[in-house]
């Protein structure tokens, strides 16, 4: 059966990051949709300090609109999260399915920023204020993925760009009709138990507990796209 897939990347990266994820899947014979949001990689002369989390969303809400979407397995890595989470609550009808990988859905209200732990979100806050204070450079990614396989360091030297940092500091604005939509986390910094161990603790975690979810575990470091692109399209196959 043909699938309709929109693939959102998280920070720093755009629609290259997932090729071979959507060569993989159409050549399953889907549709694939990979998104570059605005500010970032083929959009970055786009790049604004006005560019924050709603820019982001109608991004995607304008693809569904001029693409004439429906029946959409909406996929959402890390940051993107957020992303897709709104999007899902505003068009619910729209979507088959929310696919997290390597993320999960913040509460009403929560950014991206509040994530992190305190000591990460002042490193953070720290670079962007060294740099031109509205963008958050790219990590160093050779020493991130020098003990992961398969990645391309040089590909993402070259491709990944500052992120617009209101994207990480604008509150997500949910109005829980998402909620009603199957779920499926992509987990591969974290286990399915440590998963829904945090969700039990509530918080930002909340909304990962519940019969609309199941999880399928990638162990691997936070962009699968990039080490384990083949075992995730087949899981994105299966969904």
């Amino acid at each position: 059966m043909t699938k309709t897939y929109v693939l959102v990347p998280g920070f720093w990266l755009g629609a290259w990051a997932w090729r071979p994820v959507t060569e993989a899947l159409r050549a399953n014979g889907h549709k694939v949709y990979p998104m570059t949001l605005t500010g970032l990689a083929d959009r970055e002369h786009l790049a604004s300090r006005e560019v924050d989390l709603e820019t982001h969303i109608a991004d995607v809400m304008n693809l569904f609109r001029y693409e004439e979407l429906d029946d959409v397995t909406l996929v959402g890595h890390s940051y993107a999260g957020l992303v897709v989470t709104a999007v899902a609550d505003r068009i619910p009808e729209k979507v088959r399915q929310l696919v997290y990988v390597d993320s999960g859905p913040l509460p009403d209200g929560a950014a991206n920023i509040d994530f992190s732990p305190p000591p990460e979100r002042s490193r953070q806050e720290a670079l962007v204020a060294e740099g031109d204070r509205w963008r958050l450079p790219p990590p160093p990614w050779s020493a991130m993925a020098s003990d992961v396989d398969g990645v391309d360091i040089a590909q993402l030297e070259r491709l990944s760009v500052p992120q617009p940092w209101a994207t990480a500091t604008t509150p997500v604005k949910l109005t829980g009709a998402w909620e009603s939509l199957p779920r499926l986390g992509i987990l591969s910094s974290f286990t399915t138990e440590q998963t829904q161990a945090m969700a039990a603790g509530g918080g930002l975690f909340q909304h990962m507990a519940g019969d609309g979810w199941r999880f399928e575990e990638l162990p691997t470091w936070h962009w699968p796209m990039l080490s384990r692109p083949a075992d995730l399209a087949a899981i994105l196959d299966r969904a």
